[in-house]
């Protein structure tokens, strides 16, 4: 079995020394210092204090690397689209890719049945790049929830969290989504295979949809915007909105929105990935994890008042950044 991770990040970087360790035939698409220091030293991983170096294949260049079992991306949202011509020659006949990319998935709408199957969402997929460049067929879903962060190049400190849910959109217990889970499982990473996928991607996304815009415009940790009672009922406000659009798509939420807002405020201290974006000079994921509720909103007849609020503000707080649009 042949994967590459393309996005060899905090999150891909933490999977791929995990499946390099447990002797996988991995390879990593990075560019920049990253790769640089991966090419020359190995993968580093450092976790629950330890440090553990591995030798990883890693290239620019997927040419160099070939066809693929299965591509794993673990990039931003908003940077898919752009590469998709670039990743051609990692996809054979069977390659499965794999979306680990936060936000309302590009393939939502592939085999959820109903008068919505098929459509395109122009927020995640601009053009239609990645239904027409891999083609939904090919996709298995995944929720990513692990923490980690490169703290120097060629180094990943992971942060808590072993947990990648993987998904087929019919909801199938298919052959490839079990075989990936069982190698994941081998890496000493949490791979179940989910039959209602999207009921996972909509808790995750209910917190990215709130917590990371709100977080960018005030600069507070997750606790503080949690438990002010002004942003938590901004936070509150937009959470509803995203459930009455998911309940008219089927979606099941196990918890409410307060137990939701109280497991964000015992995260503690922490920055949201859209803050850190921000004060790293990064491009900020806000199409893909706000642009895209609102969007559905549109598409399933859903006043999304609040969401519009603070998409507008924090699109506005991106481009004075240089970071948006």
């Amino acid at each position: 079995m042949r994967i590459c991770i393309f996005g060899a990040g905090a999150i891909g970087g933490y999977m791929g020394v995990k499946l390099a360790q447990a002797g996988a035939d991995v390879s990593l698409v990075a560019r920049g210092p990253h790769l640089a220091a991966m090419k020359e030293k190995g993968l580093s991983l450092i976790e629950e204090g330890e440090r553990s170096t591995v030798a990883v294949t890693a290239s620019e260049d997927p040419a160099e690397l070939g066809p693929q079992d299965y591509v794993i991306v673990t990039l931003k949202a908003h940077s898919v689209p752009p590469v998709v011509d670039r990743m051609k020659p990692l996809i054979g006949p069977e390659t499965t890719v794999v979306s680990g990319v936060n936000g309302v998935p590009w393939w939502y709408f592939h085999k959820i049945g109903g008068p919505l199957e098929g459509t395109r969402l122009h927020s995640v997929d601009p053009g239609d790049a990645q239904w027409n460049g891999f083609g939904p067929d090919r996709v298995l879903g995944c929720v990513v929830y692990p923490a980690a962060e490169v703290s120097e190049p060629g180094t990943i400190r992971h942060i808590e969290g072993n947990r990648f849910s993987l998904g087929e959109p019919d909801g199938s217990k298919s052959e490839r989504a079990m075989a990936l889970s069982k190698a994941l499982g081998a890496a000493g990473l949490k791979a179940p295979v989910r039959p209602r996928l999207r009921d996972e991607i909509w808790v995750k996304l209910w917190g990215n949809l709130s917590f990371n815009p709100i977080s960018a415009l005030t600069h507070a940790t997750l606790d503080v915007l949690c438990m002010d009672p002004g942003t938590r009922g901004v936070a509150r406000a937009m959470m509803l909105e995203a459930q009455e659009i998911a309940e008219k798509l089927g979606v099941k939420f196990p918890i409410d929105v307060e137990r939701r807002i109280d497991g964000g405020a015992a995260v503690g201290a922490h920055r949201t990935s859209m803050l850190q974006d921000l004060d790293a000079g990064r491009p900020m994921e806000i199409d893909a994890l706000v642009g895209s509720v609102q969007e559905l909103g549109r598409i399933t007849s859903t006043p999304t008042p609040t969401i519009d609020t603070v998409l507008g503000l924090v699109r506005l707080r991106g481009r004075v950044a240089g970071l948006y649009g």
